[in-house]
């Protein structure tokens, strides 16, 4: 049992350190502050609804009225029963927000280099190198927390697949099943898919080994194995998969029916995203150099220059006091690159990317390959339309890669594969030899070739680079030259100063190096001494974007957005309507009200159709027939009032005449003239009366309102057809007349339309999507498989341990 507990104890304190260096990185959370993160604020605005329902009824919607006109709320953070793997991942993230991010990106990152027998001590270095990478930090900042949930499960994954290849069938299975179970629970698709392009180079690197060591048994048995493991690991995420796959198809993520972009020109045919906003956030191939050091490229689109710049001498020169000049500084568009925005480099640490050097020499086999082709197919897929042979590719031929944008995130990949390789190369340096000789080499090419080219970039920095942004022309004009003037003095300052930052990481690296092979010093000093170097590296860049000043009281990250004169005035309206706001684009107003804006990277593909065709052109006719009874604007002094449009056609109405095209393009021009109050317009062929008589005495009133629910009440002496002002989304909404199902068609490009006969009639919709019981039955039958499989696991792993077997 003693021996057990010695054994344990060094990975318990690894453990403890890990939650004390998170708490300490984010230590405004023990003060109970919260961060401030821009995406997350948007998100509590497009979810409050949601939550709100859920707080007064005790049931979850799985349909929210609050933004974009209606849409279901899948990827708004729904909850969904039997769910039981997202229960274990929020007990596995014990710690406050985001401190649990840091220690997830940690703790994964050391279980997957002790499956690859390395040292804890070494363990725990890579996983610091990993874990501050700058990227992994930033993202924290700004608020993509699924990307980061992804990510951080990213190691863990790798950790069960290697371990089935090890020949440990029982231990990889379970692991692969619940780290790919809780990788799938982040609900970042993107960030999975990239993982299974490095699984896809892990594969190929081992099947090459298997086949030269003649044990392709063994491989394809492991790839069985692995296969069954994340069949059942998907079992466990079902309800979340099948939803996300019915919600993706009617998304902007699925193929449209249009054939014209709202400018009228034609649109190009795609079963994904359009490749220009695919490769719109494309990095530049020099710009990769910000990997190795930070602000080569001056860091994020605006950066604090500090007063010892040009910028703040420019600002004094035109009259600015002091005061007023350290502020405009901190603004500086320093970023010249040529992507649109960039919120801070990709920094990867200028002391392991050495060690990654250091560890292409020294270590062999089949774990380097495929470390150095997942850096490799990382590094090119990220630059984008700037490597179109290699893009192109992948967006026309490979599955599902035409379905996520932002090709530079890829990088990721390469994040976690380089403190890898640079940790491998250090468990090399330390193996016993003869002589150091090779390792002496190793050394002296490393340390050439990363501190070489931080000199040569010293020494050619003028030749080379010329600090030209490409919103320089604009700045030019407006502020003119003498502006570009103070702002390329301070980028070309800020290139040397961070060149010269990462010239000494690496020189003071490769100097603790040589003195260990010089024995010097000890192996327990090397370590200690690079992890201090990796953290003061890290941390330092770390440092200038995400910070404890992003930290506020929970009070103002929770609810983030305060209620203006207009927002209150239209809280006094108790009926049901929607709301345009001009003055803000996002998810603000879906906080308060029934909303057209929102804030969401899968909006439902032909709502954003008509919004881009007529809602944000202010068509009068779109808005009217989406009820759009208030409409937020700012007066010529800057305040905020209501304007009421008292011609929205309300919750619904009969119309006179059913118009039916032949095409989605008909469909949706029509729109543009249409008189919606009296005419509806649909493509659909199953419509019984399209003409009709509308009687002036008719009605038809919403009589409850809930976001899953609507219940009307229609009276009319005619046979007639009714519109509603709801969004139509097939898969999940059901209508029922006098409580018998009837069918409903889709009008007007997004509305519903429903034939009423004659009379008077209960009118009801419900959300009941039959995707979420199929879904939680099967994530149910699997969580008891795994479970059952665990207690088999645990049995044989006694059994082992107790007869002494390995």
């Amino acid at each position: 049992m003693s021996l057990s507990i010695k054994r344990f104890l060094p990975h318990l304190l690894v453990f403890i350190g890990f939650v004390i260096i998170s708490l300490a990185y984010f230590s405004p959370v023990l003060k109970g502050k919260e961060i401030f993160q821009s995406d997350i604020m948007h998100y509590i605005g497009m979810s409050k609804q949601q939550k709100d329902f859920k707080a007064q009824t005790g049931e979850e919607t799985y349909w929210t009225n609050s933004a974009f006109g209606g849409m279901p709320t899948y990827q708004l953070g729904a909850k969904y029963p039997h769910n039981y793997i997202k229960t274990l991942d929020l007990t596995i993230r014990f710690l406050p927000r985001p401190a649990d991010y840091l220690f997830l990106y940690l703790i994964g990152f050391y279980i997957l280099l002790l499956t690859l027998k390395v040292d804890f001590k070494l363990a725990a270095l890579g996983a610091l190198a990993f874990g501050f990478s700058t990227y992994l930090i930033i993202i924290l900042g700004v608020g993509h927390n699924s990307k980061a949930h992804a990510i951080a499960y990213m190691p863990l994954v790798l950790s069960g697949i290697l371990l089935t290849f090890q020949r440990k069938y029982i231990a990889g299975f379970l692991l692969t099943t619940v780290a790919m179970g809780l990788e799938l629970v982040a609900n970042h698709y993107q960030m999975t898919y990239y993982l299974m392009l490095l699984v896809l180079v892990l594969g190929i690197a081992y099947l090459v080994d298997a086949y030269k060591q003649k044990e392709l048994p063994h491989f394809f048995k492991a790839v069985g194995i692995l296969l069954a493991a994340v069949i059942l690991s998907i079992g466990l995420n079902a309800t979340n998969i099948l939803a996300t796959q019915e919600y993706v198809k009617e998304s902007t993520r699925g193929q449209s029916e249009l054939t014209i972009n709202a400018d009228g020109s034609p649109k190009e045919a795609t079963t994904g995203l359009d490749k220009s906003y695919i490769t719109e956030y494309s990095y530049g191939k020099l710009e990769a150099l910000n990997l190795f050091i930070p602000r080569i490229f001056g860091g994020g689109s605006h950066e604090d220059v500090g007063t010892d710049s040009e910028y703040y001498q420019f600002n004094l020169k035109r009259g600015a006091t002091p005061l007023q000049a350290r502020e405009i500084v901190k603004q500086t568009p320093t970023y010249w690159g040529i992507q649109p925005i960039v919120e801070a480099p990709a920094y990867v640490g200028a002391v392991i990317l050495f060690l990654f050097v250091l560890g292409l020499f020294l270590v062999k086999g089949r774990v380097k390959w495929w470390l150095v082709g997942g850096t490799v197919l990382s590094l090119l897929l990220s630059f984008g339309k700037h490597f179109g042979l290699l893009t192109d590719f992948f967006i026309d031929f490979v599955p599902m890669y035409n379905k996520f944008r932002a090709v530079s995130s890829i990088q990721v990949i390469l994040e976690l594969c380089i403190p890898v390789l640079g940790t491998l190369g250090l468990v090399e340096l330390f193996k016993v030899t003869e002589t150091n000789d090779e390792k002496l080499k190793a050394l002296k090419f490393s340390a050439g070739i990363t501190a070489g080219l931080a000199v040569l970039l010293l020494v050619f920095k003028s030749a080379l680079f010329d600090f030209v942004g490409r919103n320089d022309g604009y700045y030019a004009q407006n502020y003119g030259p003498d502006f570009i003037d103070a702002i390329r003095a301070d980028r070309a300052s800020m290139f040397t100063q961070d060149t010269f930052r990462t010239l000494i990481f690496v020189l003071l690296a490769a100097t603790v190096v040589f003195m260990f092979l010089k024995k010097k010093i000890s192996e327990t000093l090397v370590v200690v001494s690079l992890a201090a170097l990796i953290l003061v590296d890290l941390i330092g860049v770390d440092k200038r974007y995400v910070n404890n000043d992003d930290f506020k009281s929970a009070m103002q990250v929770n609810k983030p957005f305060q209620a203006n004169a207009a927002d209150l005035q239209i809280l006094k309206d108790t009926t049901h309507f929607r709301v345009f706001d001009v003055t803000s684009g996002a998810a603000r107003a879906s906080y308060f009200h029934n909303s057209l804006n929102g804030y969401h990277a899968a909006k439902l593909g032909r709502y954003n159709e008509v919004f881009d065709f007529y809602i944000s052109k202010n068509n009068i006719n779109v808005l009217n027939m989406l009820n759009t009874k208030y409409i937020i604007a700012q007066d010529e002094k800057g305040a905020y009032f209501p304007y009421e449009n008292t011609d929205a056609n309300g919750n619904a109405w009969f119309v006179n005449r059913v118009k039916t095209v032949e095409s989605a393009n008909q469909e949706i021009l029509q729109l543009d003239s249409l008189d919606t109050r009296h005419v509806a317009v649909t493509t659909s062929k199953t419509i019984k009366n399209t003409a009709n008589v509308v009687d002036s005495t008719a009605t038809i009133q919403a009589i409850t309102y809930k976001p899953n629910y609507i219940k009307y009440k229609s009276t009319n002496s005619q046979n007639g057809f009714a519109v509603f002002s709801e969004i139509y989304y097939a898969d999940g909404w059901d209508a029922f007349m006098d409580g018998e199902l009837v069918p409903h068609e889709r009008v007007n490009y997004i509305l519903r339309g429903l034939d009423i006969p004659a009379g008077t009639h209960s009118i009801e919709f419900k959300f009941e999507p039959t995707v979420i019981q199929k879904g939680s039955t099967i994530a149910l039958a699997s969580s008891v498989v795994l479970g059952v499989l665990v207690l088999i696991g645990l049995f044989f792993g006694f059994k082992k341990t107790s007869t002494g077997k390995d």
